[in-house]
């Protein structure tokens, strides 16, 4: 028999208001739709993305505009349980435990058809069929949710509400990891800057073989969680030349992947710099100055360089699997824990890293 629950028709949510604001409002609750469930949500960490869209708008933007005074919900790294079912859906039921995905995509365009529904030609127009929750429809800083049934993976009861946020996190990491990546077991990968996705990197990378796994940090605490999500070289580029340390410990070649995650604009070029002939650099931070690229070094190195907007191609599904294995533990990125009533403070935690915030998260009561 399925479950039941009793759905109110308002729910607390979190909106935009101007550039910088956030309030609490009480919103209707919404319906969901053909293909779509409605999420309780359990959970929800912030991302240094929940920021940038704070403060600029940018990346979230709603029927071409951007998302200010609109009463748009953001937030996209959420999990929760599903409370109720649109028409004619039978993948899901009541009462499945769930954590999201944020882009379901137009599912018209040729990028959506291609399996690349982050790169939507469509992007922001939920009036043909797009949706990338907390950037372009309503997302999860309020009690319920509604989700593609596609955006959804399933959490296991041994896990926690708080580690069952992370999953999104570590679906960026998987997707810039194996599809875009293609890193193969054995291969040599850097990452700098210890931030969440830069740790999710690391412990990802680990999980599929890659060796050695080397860490660039100044922070010394953050080194040691890099360490402790199987980091095995630590660089603090404070200290040392990163780049003459990178080149020492893999022969003089340079690692064969290298991933940008500290969004610090003079960080691309030593990247570069201590990449493999043939190797590939993955951009996985947003930088709002434009920043000087040694191409001639690209170019004449054969270096392969993406950028990486999310988590597509399925690999939250991925990143799930390993969780469910338990071949990755990235339980130590959550460092803070706050009601929805509290969720400024949340993200204030997170934007100035207080009291050595990683991820930060809301629970629901």
């Amino acid at each position: 028999m399925a479950n039941t629950y009793d759905i109110p028709e308002t729910m607390k949510a979190w909106v935009l208001g101007d550039p910088h604001e956030m309030k609490m409002i009480e919103k209707p609750v919404p319906e969901p739709g053909p293909a779509e469930v409605l999420v309780k949500i359990g959970a929800i960490a912030v991302c240094h993305t929940d920021i940038e869209v704070l403060h600029h708008g940018m990346p979230a933007m709603v029927e071409g505009e951007l998302p200010f005074n609109k009463d748009f919900t953001m937030g996209h790294e959420y999990m929760g349980t599903v409370v109720k079912t649109g028409p004619d859906v039978d993948e899901w039921a009541p009462g499945d435990r769930i954590a999201v995905e944020v882009h379901a995509g137009c599912g018209r365009c040729p990028k959506c058809r291609e399996g690349m529904y982050t790169s939507c030609h469509n992007y922001s127009y939920r009036s043909k069929g797009h949706r990338a929750n907390g950037f372009t429809t309503d997302g999860g800083f309020a009690e319920y949710a509604i989700n593609n049934i596609n955006t959804l993976v399933p959490v296991p009861d041994y896990m926690s509400d708080e580690v069952a946020t992370l999953t999104v996190t570590a679906g960026t990491a998987m997707y810039g990891l194996d599809v875009l990546g293609g890193i193969i077991a054995g291969q040599s990968i850097v990452v700098a800057g210890a931030g969440p996705i830069g740790l999710m990197f690391i412990a990802i990378a680990k999980a599929l073989g890659a060796a050695p796994v080397i860490m660039s940090e100044p922070r010394e605490d953050r080194r040691d969680m890099a360490k402790n999500l199987g980091a095995d070289i630590l660089i603090d580029p404070l200290a040392e030349d990163v780049v003459e340390k990178v080149r020492g410990l893999t022969n003089g070649k340079g690692a064969d992947f290298t991933v940008e995650a500290s969004g610090a604009p003079g960080v691309l070029n030593q990247v570069i710099h201590m990449t493999n002939r043939g190797g590939r650099v993955c951009l996985a931070a947003f930088t709002n100055d434009l920043v000087p690229t040694d191409i001639a070094y690209v170019v004449s190195n054969n270096i392969y360089m993406f950028g990486i907007r999310g988590e597509g191609n399925s690999a939250v599904k991925r990143a799930a699997s390993l969780l469910k294995q338990k071949r990755f533990d990235p339980s130590p990125i959550h460092t803070h824990t706050f009601p929805l009533e509290e969720a400024d403070t949340a993200m204030s935690y997170a934007e100035n890293q207080t009291d050595g915030a990683i991820k930060v998260v809301v629970k629901m009561s």
